[in-house]
């Protein structure tokens, strides 16, 4: 008997074995390009086993008999992958899964908030990232047009022929808002429309969006916000890309960029943007054209070398050429300056340059610095404005960990030249030009505490000083708190100011031989913000990625310049706001990422912006109570098709009228722009899309007598005025109206098709 047990027992023990044998296994590692990817949920189908992979992205599943599986891959900010997998008798099958990142995800890493490399989801400061992959959704031809897709920032057209515009965010005009390229603020407020038109969309790596004041880290401008667009880096850049973009009113926009490399000590990237559109269209029949006729050339290159222990050091440089005109459909190059037909054209020259360079010594001290040039060639009708303005930066910073602190200080230096022909810089004793020139010195310090594992606490610090002004301080405070990274709250407060440089923000008005006042010692402009951040990532049941980013903010805002025009016919009187400007309000950004490739980004911003002035309050005009945009796409993997359905709606806005008598509209409809585009990629390198913009073919024409006031008489030469000077009425202007063509809200483009090719060498 114990024979016959003990012969059972090996028996079994051999078929156990040999059954054990006959399993195998799957297992593999998880990466984002040459990174591991830990944290990463791996399901495996139809066994509904689960698991995480661990610190180096590792995963494996054992025990698995013969059969078909399917590895469905997650992870929160990444394209859901999934993989077959076909396992043999005793296969040890294992894998290498490459995942893509989708927008706007929390693993890009940011520098605009804290002058530092974190990843987003570290940074106490909220950073809003855009990757082109966004912008390609609705394709254009400058990223001025592109910056409409962010929520909460609207490009704003301010002229209805020459179709020069500034940015807002959360509703703060656009001098408020500062540009930088790569860190420099490089785009000056004279040049905003014209700096953002000249980069080229293949060299854009991405871009930051900081809402809210960050003149601690930024200095004067940083009132409202920051965007900071970051371009490629030669390693990680193409070879060679191309990109044609045509439209059914005959734009035609190319993008190219190439690399090379210099005998290893250094990697050039350069990219070319030219720009053409030359076709005059009235579709609204005023006699003016609808959209300003562009040739536009830029240049931009980039120089990153080598350096021992990988100390960054690189420079680029840009140039952009604009020839731009609009104004009414018969005008020629001969009428310009002239007063006989009334057109806007625009000479641009801009030169610009940028660069980095860490100190040779065993601490991490940065020297950034910029400069740029800006001339411009200006007719509005018969009057001219010629203007020169350069403005050189010089930072110093110091980045320095000592046990739980980040220390970061810093010292910067702004110079800023202006000129122009205008009475405004002109000596008043003996008519000779005057410029202005602005030097501001300030040094700043940033401690950024790591309170506990999941808590950070940044305390920032700036002072300058400006010979006018004085002595300027302005504080800084950010906290965050985070529970395993889906569930973060970050609040922010701080102050703001801005030097405002009287002149360049309203050069269109300087119409006449006007004398300058300043009836008072001008303050700097101001502003006390604070704002409360939250977001939270789920992963659903059904395997759908959600991410929800709230934001609750208020900018409170005094000492505001202002330019009075109408007291007296003979000054530009200048004053501080007598009151406040508040900007309050809430914002929602919700991303979803389904299973079946589904994925849809919506962002919606109520706000309340206003002004308070001698008692009286007022909506800002131009200015939007509620906004909203979305992204929605669905990828077809068996046709290689990818389908892009995009779109803003804008709530009402105060518009600019002329009198009592004028007959448009004192405030906008509710609107919507919608587009729609179809993508081809069956390969990596190539891309073929197409679609239509402005689906609804909205235009702010529509339901308004007319945009431009008195277009049959733009010199005024028939306008009639009474004795304390006011337009009188008559039977030839009824509405007492003069030549006006700030009238504008909305872009005047109505449904366009367009298509383009999108090519690349790695």
């Amino acid at each position: 008997m114990q024979y016959w047990l003990r012969f059972i027992g090996i028996l079994f023990i051999s078929t156990h074995s040999f059954v054990y044998a006959q399993n195998g296994s799957i297992s593999g590692k998880v990466m984002v390009e040459k990174n591991a990817l830990p944290a990463t949920t791996v399901w495996l189908k139809p066994t509904q086993q689960k698991i995480i992979t661990d610190s180096l992205g590792n995963f494996i599943f054992n025990q698995l008999p013969v059969g078909k599986y399917s590895l469905f891959i997650q992870h929160v900010g990444f394209q859901n992958e999934t993989v077959d997998v076909q396992l043999q008798l005793g296969q040890q099958k294992k894998l290498q899964i490459q995942l893509q990142p989708i927008e706007n995800t929390l693993n890009e890493v940011v520098v605009t908030g804290t002058l530092k490399e974190v990843r987003r989801m570290e940074s106490p400061v909220p950073v809003e990232v855009y990757s082109p992959a966004y912008f390609r959704k609705n394709p254009t031809c400058n990223i001025f047009d592109a910056i409409q897709q962010v929520n909460g920032v609207r490009p704003q057209v301010n002229c209805n022929i020459c179709n020069t515009g500034d940015i807002h965010i959360n509703g703060l005009e656009g001098p408020y808002t500062m540009v930088l390229i790569d860190g420099m603020p490089i785009v000056s407020a004279l040049s905003t429309v014209y700096g953002l038109s000249g980069i080229p969309n293949a060299l854009i790596e991405r871009v930051e969006v900081v809402k809210g004041p960050a003149s601690t880290l930024y200095g004067s401008e940083a009132v409202g916000g920051l965007i900071n667009i970051i371009t490629k880096k030669a390693s990680t850049a193409p070879t060679f890309s191309a990109e044609i973009l045509a439209t059914s009113w005959q734009e035609l926009n190319t993008d190219l960029g190439y690399k090379f490399s210099i005998n290893k000590k250094a990697d050039v990237l350069t990219g070319v943007n030219l720009f053409r559109y030359q076709h005059i269209i009235d579709a609204n029949n005023d006699g003016f054209t609808d959209v300003t006729l562009q040739n536009r050339s830029s240049l931009f290159q980039k120089w990153s070398f080598n350096r021992k222990q990988n100390r960054l050091m690189n420079i680029a440089f840009r140039y952009v050429y604009e020839d731009r005109w609009g104004g009414e459909t018969r005008w020629t190059k001969q009428f310009r300056g002239g007063d006989s037909i009334y057109g806007e054209s625009i000479y641009t020259n801009r030169w610009e340059m940028l660069g980095n360079y860490q100190l040779p010594i065993k601490e991490k001290i940065l020297l950034a610095f910029s400069y740029n040039q800006h001339q411009q060639d200006s007719r509005y009708g018969n009057t001219s404005y010629i203007a020169n303005q350069q403005i050189g930066f010089a930072q110093l910073t110091w980045d320095k960990k000592v046990g739980k602190h980040d220390w970061l200080v810093g010292t910067a230096l702004r110079f800023t030249h202006y000129d122009d022909n205008t009475p405004a810089t002109e000596n008043v004793i003996d008519k000779r030009t005057k410029p202005q020139q602005v030097w501001l010195p300030g040094i700043f310090v940033q401690n950024e505490l790591s309170i506990a594992s999941n808590s950070k606490l940044l305390l920032g610090l700036r002072y300058d000083y400006n010979a006018t002004h004085g002595n300027i301080v302005t504080p800084r405070i950010a906290y965050k708190w985070s529970d395993d990274n889906n569930n973060i709250v970050r609040v922010n407060m701080g102050t703001g100011f801005r030097i405002v440089n009287l002149f360049t923000e309203d050069h269109a008005a300087l119409t006449g031989a006007r004398t300058v006042e300043i009836r008072n010692e001008l303050k700097p402009e101001r502003t006390w913000n604070v704002n409360v951040n939250y977001l939270k990532k789920i992963i659903a049941p059904n395997e759908t990625a959600i991410q929800l980013d709230v934001t609750a903010f208020y900018t409170y805002f005094n000492n505001r310049i202002i330019a009075d025009y109408e007291t007296d016919a003979n000054k530009i009187i200048y004053d501080n706001l007598q009151g406040f400007g508040v900007s309050k309000g809430i914002s929602t950004n919700i991303d979803v990422a389904f299973k079946n490739g589904l994925k849809l980004i919506v962002g919606t911003t109520l706000q309340d912006v206003s002004t308070t002035n001698n008692g009286i309050k007022q909506q800002q005009i131009l200015t939007e109570n509620f906004a909203g945009t979305w992204a929605i796409s669905y990828t077809l993997k068996k046709l290689h098709l990818t389908i892009d359905y995009t779109g803003n709606v804008y709530g009402k806005m105060r518009l600019p009228l002329l009198g009592d008598l004028d007959p448009r509209k004192p405030t906008s409809p509710m609107f919507s722009l919608q587009n729609i585009q179809f993508t081809y990629e069956k390969v990596k390198t190539c891309r073929v899309f197409f679609g239509v913009k402005n689906l609804l073919n909205f235009t702010p024409a529509k339901g308004n007598p007319f945009l431009i006031a008195r277009a049959n008489d733009p010199f005024d030469k028939r306008v009639q005025y009474n004795a304390n000077g006011t337009v009188q009425a008559t039977a030839d202007n009824p509405y007492a109206l003069t030549f006006d063509p700030n009238y504008v809200f909305a872009p005047n483009q109505g449904i366009r098709l367009f298509v383009g090719m999108n090519f690349l060498i790695r």
